[in-house]
């Protein structure tokens, strides 16, 4: 039997639920301008290397104009045009090509700093081509990573004063599914077909579901709403939910039958023991409006999310980003679930993710408190993973021995 501490939030107006075309213009625009430049040093750097003649070098010129307009406006393209097909035909050639621009960079900084040995000057040509030929590979493999149902990942957590008969509860984690134009309904029934085979105790739902409108998008969550578990599925909210209207989102959410924990908690009471579940806002969700009302609103807040909660039972804290985890151990939960990072996604950009975040995935403790982190069930732009595999994560919880 799952109690709730206090009836559901109803939706509130959120800050910055959809950017306006002009701020997604001039953000475009600057992001046409890095395109430029990073296309401009690729090509500057590999054409004249590659054996390719005349009539190839025009040809890779051409395609190198094309890839920094499809990058920014090709990604963005349901900012700026009405017609859902042209939208998400733009967004899959603007995403596949931002995830091979990114790992040709990369590849072709590695070639640069390689040619400082004046030894290896003679292998401009084979490297030339060589960088290409492992781009498309990587690129590739990362597309089938990524386009694959994600694999269920098993994570053993023991918490202290566990209560015996929560011994082995186990908690099916999906999360940064990023539903839009390259991901749709047969790619989440196929996330909610594997869940439900868990038979999980509760199913948590750690934020970034959604790309776009509860109206563009709603055709493509609706199998959500068949996720089962004995004790019900939970929802935080993410970063994009408030970019695509988090208030819409909240109440389709409802409508399909999973719970929004909007900074409060219930209580689960499994065979005779209670484990509190609580689940916070975004830790960004107040970015764009910092003012008193919006953070009293929408700010995330790990302590009001236990208020009234009993005292003895453990304490399980949803939260989209691993950056609620210092105010989650103040507030003296044993255990955060959390997501947002991808794990990076693919390399080498897993390894830059602690720039923003504590930590990038995987199971950690800070303090007294684990937190775990997964890499995400879907993804985010580039329809790529390499090196860093989607998840479904079934947690269990288990006595301190």
């Amino acid at each position: 039997m799952t109690t709730k501490a206090s009836s559901i939030q109803q939706p509130l107006p959120c800050p910055g639920d959809a950017p306006s075309k002009a701020r997604t213009r001039r953000f475009a625009n600057k992001a046409f301008k890095i395109c430029i430049f990073v296309h401009l040093y690729i090509g500057y750097s590999l054409l004249p290397d590659l054996p390719i003649g005349t009539a190839g070098l025009i040809t890779a010129t051409l395609l190198i104009a094309l890839s920094s307009i499809l990058v920014p406006y090709g990604t963005m393209a349901r900012r700026f045009i009405n017609n859902p097909k042209i939208v998400d035909l733009m967004v899959w050639l603007g995403s596949i090509l931002m995830g091979g621009v990114s790992t040709l960079l990369i590849l072709t900084i590695i070639r640069d700093l390689v040619f400082f040995v004046p030894a290896l000057e003679a292998w401009r040509s084979e490297s030339a081509v060589t960088v290409l030929t492992v781009t498309l590979l990587i690129t590739a493999i990362g597309f089938i990573n990524a386009r694959r149902t994600a694999k269920v990942r098993h994570v053993n957590i023991r918490i202290k004063k566990l209560p015996k008969p929560l011994t082995g509860f186990s908690i099916a984690q999906i999360t940064d599914i990023h539903v839009g134009s390259t991901i749709k309904g047969g790619y989440v029934q196929a996330i909610v077909n594997r869940v439900n085979g868990l038979n999980a105790d509760l199913i948590a739902i750690t934020g970034d579901v959604v790309d776009g409108t509860v109206e563009r998008l709603k055709q493509h969550t609706s199998c959500l709403a068949e996720l089962t578990a004995t004790h019900g599925c939970y929802l935080v909210t993410g970063n994009h939910e408030y970019y695509s209207g988090a208030e819409e989102w909240i109440t389709e959410f409802q409508r399909l039958g999973i719970i929004p924990l909007l900074n409060e908690h219930i209580v689960v009471d499994h065979k005779g023991g209670q484990l509190i579940v609580a689940g916070v806002n975004d830790y960004s969700a107040t970015n764009r409006d910092p003012s008193e009302t919006s953070a009293k609103l929408h700010g995330s807040d790990p302590l009001k999310a236990l208020n009234g909660c009993p005292d003895k039972a453990p304490k399980v804290l949803l939260a989209h980003q691993p950056r609620s985890v210092a105010q989650a151990a103040k507030a003296g939960f044993d255990l955060q679930i959390s997501g947002h990072t991808h794990g990076g996604q693919f390399w080498p950009w897993n390894f830059f993710v602690r720039l923003q975040q504590p930590y990038t995935a995987g199971l950690h403790q800070h303090g007294k408190l684990w937190l775990y982190i997964s890499r995400g069930t879907g993804y985010w732009g580039p329809p790529k993973r390499f090196g860093v595999p989607s998840e479904i994560t079934l947690i269990r919880l288990w006595p301190v021995e």
